[in-house]
């Protein structure tokens, strides 16, 4: 195996029981780095490696964004007013960096009027156009009428 030393000198491909003995002599740990041919072992503190490994580990998950998935649902008889209301809770949504489900649901007989909830997503659709990106196109699934928007990129 290839050992490199405490200070990250490299001390050749030497076998397990010389390398188990160097760092015994200095009082640290064998850990293998890399497990290639032949396999990559440093001598080191193996508490403050991982130590280390997550300290990186939670700094990675700080510096990421989670993308929240919001749902607004309507109806297609859904009053004016209320359909405005519903828009500008999804414009919010998508200034916040947040993608948008908009569900259509047809209850009962609702199902044979499914032209009609197509219009009024496509109304939705085109007030949402400078705002965000169309992901996924009004389809219906079921009982529900189905899109996704997602936030414009800046």
């Amino acid at each position: 195996m290839r050992v490199i030393n405490e200070e990250g000198k490299q001390l050749g491909v030497i076998t397990l029981e010389e390398a188990l003995a160097n760092a015994e002599s200095v009082g640290l740990d064998l850990v293998e780095v890399s497990a290639t041919e032949p396999p990559v072992c440093k001598i080191m503190d193996y508490g403050k490696y991982r130590y280390k490994q997550s300290k990186k580990l939670h700094d990675a998950k700080k510096s990421q964004t989670i993308i929240q998935v919001k749902e607004i649902k309507l109806k297609p008889k859904t009053e004016e007013h209320d359909v405005q209301v519903k828009l500008k809770h999804i414009k919010k949504f998508l200034q916040n960096h947040d993608k948008v489900k908009v569900s259509m649901m047809f209850r009962g007989r609702e199902i044979a009027f499914t032209d009609i909830g197509r219009k009024l997503m496509e109304r939705v659709k085109d007030e949402l156009v400078n705002d965000g990106i169309i992901d996924q196109e009004p389809r219906l699934e079921g009982r529900n009428m189905v899109m996704i928007v997602s936030p414009k990129k800046q």
